[in-house]
């Protein structure tokens, strides 16, 4: 492995880490204030601090373009100047791709924090990570075919569930139901961001996204719950780790980390998240799992593994 690739690999790590420690953040949070408001004000913390990210990217390109052109490399070919109707275009399709990235955040985020109340970080972490082997379900409706060890994932990641979610006396807890349905709004919010990242600036569209989802959840605490500033400013240590950390350095480290970085390497490192998470819980609340629990961790992680592995060239029908 390359220097590179080993200093890019730690930062993937580093992200696993920051999100999988965010679940306690999030759950510590709401011992203060309630899930819109946390949603809320994170989301804006990580749309301001998405703010100088974007020109530090924007400067570390420019850098990068520069020592290529100082060290003799062939420059790439300059593109080709918009017209002011295409760049009005081009501003209107980041528009909208950051709003509807920030709509399907807001709802996954939102049924996220609100079913974190319920269960442990643990499970919660898991369950999340129940969109990786989603993602390529819902890409069947995109007419994108899955390979063969995406369905023994699947099977799998259903088995895992089974033991996570299920008890002896085949009841689901609430807060299990509310982060399943939010890993299944974070599939959709993967395949909204794989759909306009292709055609707008990536980081630029999740500041966007971070706003509106700060916006919008910011109404459903006007209207739901009670907004009291005392309560956020006793929950600043949660709401900022989450805020900072989780949403703007994790997510900047990851577009780091990735360059140059093999795809599935990199999504098997950040999918320690979902074990990071468990550890997280244990240390820091003394949270604690059953060997029934254990077992649906392990099948999980086994299924997200396997849905992350290449299969050969993927073809549209």
């Amino acid at each position: 492995m390359k220097k590179h690739q080993i200093g890019n690999s730690l930062l993937l790590l580093l992200t696993a880490i920051v999100w999988g420690v965010a679940f306690v953040a999030q759950s510590v949070g709401m011992d203060y204030v309630g899930p819109f408001t946390f949603t809320s004000v994170r989301s804006l913390i990580g749309g301001v601090f998405l703010i100088p990210c974007i020109a530090f990217l924007q400067w570390l390109e420019n850098r990068t373009k520069k020592r290529t052109l100082e060290g003799g490399g062939a420059p790439k070919q300059p593109e080709p100047l918009l017209s002011r109707e295409q760049q009005q275009k081009q501003r209107r399709l980041l528009l909208l791709g950051g709003v509807l990235c920030g709509l399907a955040l807001c709802t996954a985020s939102c049924f996220q924090q609100f079913g974190i109340q319920y269960t442990s970080v643990g499970k919660a972490g898991f369950i999340t990570a129940f969109y990786i082997i989603i993602v390529p379900v819902l890409g069947l409706f995109l007419k994108k075919k899955c390979g063969p060890l995406v369905w023994i994932g699947v099977a799998l990641a259903l088995a895992g569930l089974y033991f996570l979610c299920i008890n002896e006396s085949l009841h689901i807890g609430l807060g299990d139901l509310l982060v399943f349905i939010c890993a299944l709004l974070f599939a959709v919010h993967i395949l909204v961001i794989d759909y306009f990242t292709q055609r707008v600036d990536g980081v630029k569209m999740s500041c966007i996204q971070f706003f509106v989802c700060g916006l919008v959840s910011g109404l459903g605490m006007l209207l739901v719950e009670k907004l009291q500033i005392s309560q956020i400013l006793a929950a600043w240590k949660p709401i900022l780790y989450a805020g900072m950390l989780s949403s703007g350095v994790g997510y900047t480290l990851q577009i780091v980390g990735q360059k140059g970085m093999n795809p599935t390497v990199a999504s098997l490192i950040l999918s320690l998240e979902s074990v990071v998470s468990v550890l997280a819980g244990m240390l820091f609340l003394e949270q604690t799992l059953s060997n029934r629990e254990i077992l649906g961790c392990v099948l999980m992680f086994g299924a997200i593994v396997l849905a992350q592995l290449p299969q050969g060239k993927r073809t549209s029908s």
